[in-house]
């Protein structure tokens, strides 16, 4: 089976990190896994080395690739104008759409007109997803399917294989919190500016890692507050890390004694959850879904109201301060991770979720013996 999966943006984000994930696991059933971006975000290094991708904005060229390619199946992110693509190209295979958007307003566009493309089913990962998804989409199966994560990449290191050369550098006798995503509206990094505040005048003994936002949006107005408020201290910014490279930054994070924060209001999955989970690293975030489908309160970390910084630094505190609770959460974290969110597991499903959709659209055998 060869599937071509079309998204608007190459990001070092979750979306991309999935489908990395779900590319190499696919391989080993046969499936030729292809990606289309129009807009590269410096997410490039995340899928070379796992996919052929496209990169191009010109419609000819794109058409031209679903011509030529006589993809099985294609599957749509969050890209209207893919709809148009597909139907000058007279595709006329089983499109899947995947709608990864957490807000209702930007989801919207992405899957209100499929341009006389009739897809099979929507995918979603979360159940919170699906529930916003409901709300615009009658008549079409939508499947949660969570994102996965491969232990063979990402696993909490031995102290003898941490990169200690590499950025960022462990500091000494500090606990680090670290902070990974964009710098935007949605990840809401004004939180953490008021945290790391806050935690300034209480404590000598924390230091909050930035990881990440070297293209985003308000890079320019954080890199400003940062200087303004006097942060750059206790707030170490670090815009570009290779995906590859991030178990180094979860495994020195853990053996500081530290965790994870997010403050982000609103997410379809959270795939830096987790990340840092499976490296072993405790996530403090607010209690909201899909959160609560991901970390296990006050098991694999710690979750506090709303957007309130007094209980998200009681919450960071609760953990940091006490290493025996930080090293039960770590354990726990893995063990959680392991059995809930294995590539092995999730891509499975996906696995046979397209069989089905090819069984069912082309009469094939959905039978695939998987490689050893």
């Amino acid at each position: 089976m060869k599937i071509l999966v079309i998204w608007r943006l190459l990001t070092v984000g979750g979306v991309n990190a999935g489908w990395r994930n779900r590319a190499i696991y696919f391989k080993k059933y046969g499936i030729e896994t292809e990606f289309l971006y129009t807009t590269d975000h410096g997410g490039m290094h995340i899928m070379e080395d796992v996919a052929p991708v496209y990169l191009t904005k010109d419609k000819d060229t794109i058409v031209k690739i679903i011509q030529d390619n006589q993809y099985d199946a294609v599957i749509v992110v969050d890209t209207k104008d893919a709809f148009k693509w597909l139907q000058m190209a007279n595709y006329n295979g089983p499109v899947i759409v995947e709608a990864r958007t957490p807000e209702l307003i930007k989801l919207t566009p992405h899957i209100q007109n499929f341009h006389g493309i009739e897809p099979v089913a929507i995918i979603v990962p979360s159940q919170y997803q699906k529930r916003l998804v409901s709300i615009l989409i009658e008549g079409i199966p939508i499947e949660v399917i969570y994102n996965g994560i491969d232990p063979a990449y990402y696993y909490a290191l031995n102290e003898e294989e941490i990169d200690y050369d590499a950025v960022p550098i462990l500091p000494k006798d500090k606990k680090v919190i670290g902070w990974i995503g964009r710098l935007d509206k949605r990840k809401n990094w004004p939180m953490l500016v008021e945290i790391a505040k806050r935690v300034k005048q209480e404590r000598d003994n924390i230091e909050f890692w930035v990881i990440g936002g070297a293209q985003s949006v308000q890079r320019e107005e954080f890199a400003t507050v940062q200087k303004e408020e006097g942060l750059t201290d206790i707030i170490k910014w670090f815009p570009v890390i290779p995906y590859q490279q991030m178990p180094h930054v979860y495994a020195k994070i853990r053996q500081s004694g530290g965790c994870t924060i997010a403050t982000t209001k609103t997410e379809s999955f959270g795939n830096t959850f987790v990340e840092s989970m499976i490296c072993g690293v405790p996530v403090v975030a607010s209690r909201m879904m899909p959160v609560t489908e991901i970390v296990k309160d006050g098991e694999t970390g710690k979750l506090f109201h709303g957007m309130n910084v007094n209980e998200a630094i009681k919450k960071l505190y609760f953990i940091i301060d006490q290493p025996e609770v930080q090293k039960e959460m770590s354990e726990a974290a893995i063990m959680h991770t392991l059995e809930n969110f294995h590539i092995h597991r999730v891509a499975e499903k996906y696995v046979q979720f397209l069989l089905e959709i090819m069984q069912k659209e082309t009469g094939r055998d959905g039978v695939v013996k998987v490689d050893d």
